[in-house]
């Protein structure tokens, strides 16, 4: 039988069954994105398609942003189950989809939608993905939480705000190069930091400040988890994005980043005396977060995780 090709195109779509003839399974699940060849999802998800037997084979699928709307129209006349959604689609299929999630809507984003019938339903893993690794990372909730992102302006920092929001964290602290998205975040989500039982106002827990060090130091005394949602970290030449002196051993450090699996901001962490973890949890539990989403059933994690941990060389 036919092994599935790396990425599959628009052409292919347009003549599915010819595409994909000869593999094993139905190719019925897809992460779409332009680029699209270094998604590891595939290695994640067919693994756990194989655990829980079901005849379904999910590929890379490389749509540009200009036939995104076909992409999604032959998907469903194809029979897909679902697809993953990565940059730069995120946006232009949250305007597409029929019906979404609270989370989804929230954010302004989804990745992850199931075909049901003519609809299309659109969900957001990565938000309550993060909080499931936060879970199993450091053993607390978000609810339990004086938080701080670094980088909220973007699409995985603002991501991770909504949730740490709509979990009602303690504090929550929202940092940007650009100070000005993280306002604007910060009046979006004020409504959820309004609680009548409190004394003090939504202010006291609901901060923006630009990501320079001294308001870092200001702020790093009243937070008890630390994420990281930039790509700062990615190069052995990058900078610190949170200067070490400021770092202390009750801190948790998440670093959204998980290539390299041991980061600078990881490093200085751990030298600190801090707990401190990579991204890898998050990306696991967005993936089995969808699995559920499409297939209303507990997805198997182990192979999951297997999957991903393998194509790392981990």
């Amino acid at each position: 039988m036919a092994e599935a090709k790396d990425v599959y195109t628009i052409s292919d779509l347009q003549d599915w069954a010819a595409a994909t003839k000869g593999l094993d399974h139905p190719a019925v699940l897809a992460v779409i994105g332009d680029p699209v060849e270094h998604s590891r999802s595939p290695q994640m998800h067919n693994p756990a398609l194989r655990a829980a037997g079901i005849d379904a084979e999910y590929v890379r699928l490389h749509l540009a942003p200009d036939e995104l709307a076909e992409g999604l129209s032959l998907m469903k006349s194809s029979g897909f189950t679902g697809t993953n959604v990565t940059i730069p689609h995120k946006g232009g299929v949250y305007d597409t989809v029929d019906s979404m999630t609270e989370v989804a809507r929230r954010i302004g984003a989804v990745n992850t939608v199931a075909f049901d019938g003519d609809e299309m339903l659109g969900h957001n893993t990565d938000a309550p993905g993060l909080k499931r690794a936060i879970r199993e990372e450091f053993s607390i909730d978000l609810s339990d939480l004086r938080i701080m992102i670094l980088g909220a302006g973007g699409g995985a920092g603002r991501a991770a705000a909504v949730q740490c929001a709509m979990d009602h964290c303690d504090r929550l602290v929202l940092v940007n190069r650009t100070v000005e998205k993280a306002e604007a975040l910060k009046e979006e989500l004020r409504e959820l930091f309004i609680d009548p039982d409190r004394l003090e106002g939504p202010s006291n827990r609901l901060v923006s400040i630009p990501r320079e060090e001294k308001y870092l130091e200001r702020e790093l005394g009243q937070v008890d988890l630390i994420i990281n949602a930039t790509s700062v970290g990615m190069k052995r030449t990058d900078p610190e994005v949170v200067p070490q002196r400021l770092i202390e051993p009750h801190h948790l450090v998440y670093d959204m980043i998980y290539a390299p699996p041991r980061t600078r901001l990881i490093n200085d962490a751990e030298a600190a005396g801090a707990k401190a973890a990579n991204g890898l949890s998050m990306l696991l539990w967005q993936g089995v977060l969808a699995f559920e989403f499409w297939f209303n059933r507990e997805a198997p994690v182990e192979a999951m995780r297997a999957g991903l941990k393998e194509s790392l060389g981990q």
